[in-house]
């Protein structure tokens, strides 16, 4: 099979499919106040045979997934040019169902609600993610509410060094959301002197504009008794 017939049949797989189901469902569930491995989950299933999770969780002797959920969504979420599909956002917020929690307090996970508004904010390996549902705490793709910066960096293992434009002491723990996601205070500078990583500016976590195909749906998200849910089915559109 040579590269234009590869790019093709895969495009015949994810986009195929939609004729006659939704291409991508999930089912997440998180603990977002305590390690509760036995609760923590995420399953999701596609149509790419062997690239699909059956409640998947932790195992807590490894701390990795039981089923490789990290490898095998990759699939859904890239082109075969390697081109974002799927925002990393959400990719990364479904991996904690699939971590050890202190993987959470490492990345200063953090949830609220308002008026039915669901906003979660983490920092991984040196970027912020943001996620923000409507008012029904529906999150719609491909127009979801998803947002990136690169706000510091990680060496090895970490902690995070985050810089003080963001973070009083530079900690990921005293990270300040509301100037992480203030647009006036810019991005460009140097984190920490003698170390060539620089702050960045806030972009939209959405599909490419030129990748081959890009996901569109609703997924669900509930947080009730400290337990946040990600329910929904997702559609591939090709270009």
């Amino acid at each position: 099979m040579n590269k234009r017939t590869g790019i093709v049949f895969v495009l015949f797989v994810l986009v195929g499919a939609s004729l006659i189901a939704q291409d991508l469902t999930i089912d997440f569930q998180l603990n977002t106040r305590r390690a509760d491995p036995r609760n923590n989950f995420f399953p999701f299933e596609g149509p790419i045979r062997y690239m699909a999770a059956d409640r998947d969780q932790v195992d807590t002797t490894t701390g990795a997934s039981r089923q490789m959920s990290t490898e095998k969504f990759q699939p859904y979420r890239y082109d075969v040019l390697g081109k974002n599909a799927f925002p990393d956002t959400l990719r990364d917020l479904f991996l904690y169902g699939v971590n050890m929690y202190d993987a959470m307090e490492a990345d200063a996970f953090d949830i609220s609600e308002d008026g039915g508004v669901i906003t979660i904010n983490y920092s991984h390996r040196g970027t912020a993610y943001q996620v923000i549902t409507d008012r029904n705490g529906v999150v719609s793709l491909p127009a979801a509410q998803c947002s990136k910066r690169s706000i510091g960096y990680i060496q090895g293992g970490g902690p995070q060094v985050i810089s003080t434009d963001f973070s009083s002491n530079g900690t990921a723990a005293r990270i300040d959301w509301d100037k992480v996601w203030d647009s006036s205070v810019p991005g460009g500078k140097i984190v920490t002197a003698g170390v060539d990583r620089r702050t960045g500016d806030i972009v939209a976590d959405v599909a490419k504009s030129d990748s081959m195909y890009y996901w569109e749906g609703e997924l669900q998200f509930e947080w009730r008794r400290n337990i946040l849910t990600v329910t929904g089915g997702l559609d591939a559109v090709a270009r």
